[in-house]
């Protein structure tokens, strides 16, 4: 027969156990927001680079004269850091301006900023410039 001394205290093997089960549950939960809030962020800073890619092609057209504006498609390619890239970039930009669109003497601009993160992505912005 053993017998249990009343002044014993600590904790029991199975208390153990059971509170390092909480722990490793709550520790799991937590690391799984965290890389939830990394890749929130990530896309954040690429749909944001992205969008200021796309205002600042807009802006130049807007600040060039009506008659100077080229009608057509143009393109270029970009990296990750907004520098000038060539095919295969991080990002693609595609101006298109097309001419008496909506109606006479009126030339709509789009700019379209395309990337991969998991999958195809893109912004588009689209304005009416009349001359």
């Amino acid at each position: 027969k053993i017998k249990k001394r009343e002044d014993s205290q600590g904790f029991t093997l199975i208390e153990i156990m059971i509170a390092m089960f909480i722990l490793t549950v709550a520790l799991l939960g937590l690391i799984s927001v965290t890389v939830m809030v990394i890749k929130g962020n990530d896309f954040s800073k690429r749909m944001t680079t992205a969008t200021t890619l796309a205002m600042d092609s807009l802006e130049k057209v807007k600040n060039m004269s009506y008659s100077s504006i080229p009608v057509g498609v143009t393109g270029d390619y970009l990296n990750e850091d907004s520098s000038s890239g060539t095919s295969g970039s991080y990002f693609t930009r595609k101006l298109t301006v097309w001419d008496s669109t909506p109606a006479a003497n009126m030339k709509t601009i789009e700019v379209e900023v395309s990337w991969s993160w998991l999958v195809p992505r893109k912004v588009t912005l689209r304005t009416i410039i009349a001359a």
